[in-house]
């Protein structure tokens, strides 16, 4: 039996880590998540570049990708993604406060599997984070390509 693969938290909201760190602890959604801060700092883990280069070799399971952050924005990063043939099987969804169209057309035209607004009710924002993370974390069978991606150190 492998062992399970980590969720990539892209996010630079601290309140918002903390939330979602908090909700996927209590509900053991998660053996491990690991949090980006910035676009840059979530393609070098993808990429096992810098800090990460001695991480273990695989694919996380899913990303969760804010939009708006420094550096690299989450569009970029999803369609660096994307365009990978190693990285494009895994899911992202996109977490993030922009209600504007534009934004959820381009998520989606560019691979997202999911776009999920920040309810700004507390309550409603724990509960899809829950489902979120016993979809991707527990529930979804990741395709057979990412798989093999994963067992070959992708």
């Amino acid at each position: 039996m492998t062992a399970p693969r980590p969720i990539l938290l892209a996010e630079d909201n601290p309140r918002d880590v903390e939330l979602i760190l908090a909700v996927m602890a209590e509900h053991n959604l998660a053996n491990e998540i690991v949090v980006c801060r910035d676009g840059v700092e979530a393609l070098d883990y993808l990429y096992r570049r810098g800090g990460f280069s001695a991480r273990r070799q695989g694919n996380p399971a899913v990303v969760l990708l804010d939009l708006k952050m420094p550096k690299i924005d989450g569009l970029e990063v999803l369609r660096t993604i994307k365009a990978d043939t190693g990285l494009k099987p895994i899911p992202v969804v996109m977490l993030t406060s922009s209600r504007e169209e534009r934004d959820l057309v381009q998520s989606y035209a560019l691979g997202a599997n999911a776009y999920v607004v920040k309810p700004v009710e507390f309550h409603s924002y724990f509960n899809a984070l829950k489902a979120l993370g016993i979809f991707w974390g527990g529930v979804n069978e990741p395709p057979p390509g990412l798989a093999r991606a994963t067992a070959n150190g992708r």
